[in-house]
C-alpha cells in the first residue's frame, strides 16, 4: 500500500559537525566532537547518526565540518556509510545561522525539505512522524522537543510541608531544542548569511505561527554528548537497552 505521506518526507540532511566540543576534553584533543566514540558501541557520534538518518529514509547528507575537519573527513572517506555524504568546511566562521546556509547551499535538492541535526545528539525517534508532523502545520520550520532528566534526585511534598516521595532524576517540566529538525525547502532563504539563526530566524517564525516544535514521544533515546559524564551516561544507558 503506498504511504501518501512519503513524497512530503526529506531525503536529505544536514549535519551540523564544526563545533570544538571543549567540555568533551581530553577526548576531543585529537579528534572533532562527533568523532568521540560512545564506550562499549565502537563507533562514533556521527556513525550513529548516519545510521539512523538512512533507517529514517535519508540517501544524501551534507556535513558541516570545522574543528579538525581532516580527520573526520578521513573517516567518512574510509567508512562503509548507509547514505551518500559530501563533506563542507567553513573558509571563516559564519555562526550557526550562516554555517546552517552555508551548508544547506550543498544539498542536492535545493526546492525540497530538509532534517538538520547538531553532531553531538545521540537519539532515536521517528523522522517520518516528525516530518508528517511539521506537513499538517505548514511549518517553515520544526524543532524537534525533549525533556531531559536533571541530574539531581526531586524531593515532593504535600499542601502542608510534608515530603511525601523521592524521585531520582525526574525529567523537567520544560522542553528544550533537541537538536534536530525539519525545515522546508525555502528556510534556507530565511537564514542569515552571519549569525545565529536562534537569535533571528527562529523568533520571527514563532512571531508568525510558522515554527512548530514536534515531543519526542515517551520512551524514545535522546541525549546531548557535551561532556566526558554525557559519554559514561550515555555508554550505561545504551548498556541497559541492549543497543
Amino acid at each position: 500500500m503506498t504511504d501518501p505521506n512519503a513524497a512530503s518526507r526529506p531525503v536529505q540532511a544536514v549535519v551540523l559537525a564544526g563545533g570544538q566540543g571543549s567540555r568533551l576534553r581530553p577526548y576531543t584533543d585529537d579528534r572533532p566532537k562527533p568523532m568521540v566514540e560512545i564506550p562499549g558501541t565502537g563507533t562514533p557520534i556521527i556513525g550513529h547518526q548516519l545510521t539512523w538518518l538512512a533507517e529514517e529514509g535519508v540517501t544524501d547528507v551534507v556535513v558541516s565540518c570545522g574543528h579538525l575537519a581532516e580527520v573526520l573527513q578521513k573517516w567518512l572517506e574510509s567508512a562503509d556509510l548507509p547514505v551518500n555524504v559530501k563533506t563542507v568546511v567553513e573558509t571563516e566562521p559564519l555562526g550557526r545561522g550562516g554555517g546552517l546556509k552555508y551548508a544547506a547551499a550543498h544539498l542536492p535538492h535545493p526546492d525540497q525539505p530538509w532534517y538538520a541535526t547538531n553532531g553531538d545528539i545521540w537519539t532515536r525517534f521517528s523522522l517520518r512522524d516528525m516530518a508528517d508532523f511539521h506537513t499538517e502545520r505548514d511549518a517553515a520550520a520544526t524543532l524537534a522537543l525533549a525533556r531531559p532528566r536533571i541530574p539531581w534526585g526531586a524531593v515532593k511534598t504535600d499542601g502542608f510541608g510534608r515530603v511525601t516521595d523521592f524521585i531520582e532524576s525526574p525529567p523537567t517540566t520544560y522542553e528544550i531544542n533537541a537538536g534536530v529538525y525539519v525545515f522546508s525547502a525555502e528556510f534556507a532563504d530565511m537564514l542569515p548569511e552571519r549569525g545565529d539563526h536562534e537569535r533571528t530566524t527562529f523568533p520571527r517564525l514563532a512571531r508568525e505561527r510558522r515554527l512548530a516544535g514536534f515531543p519526542i514521544p515517551q520512551g524514545a533515546y535522546w541525549r546531548a554528548i557535551d561532556t566526558a559524564k554525557d559519554l559514561q551516561e550515555a555508554a550505561k544507558e545504551l548498556a541497559a537497552l541492549g543497543r
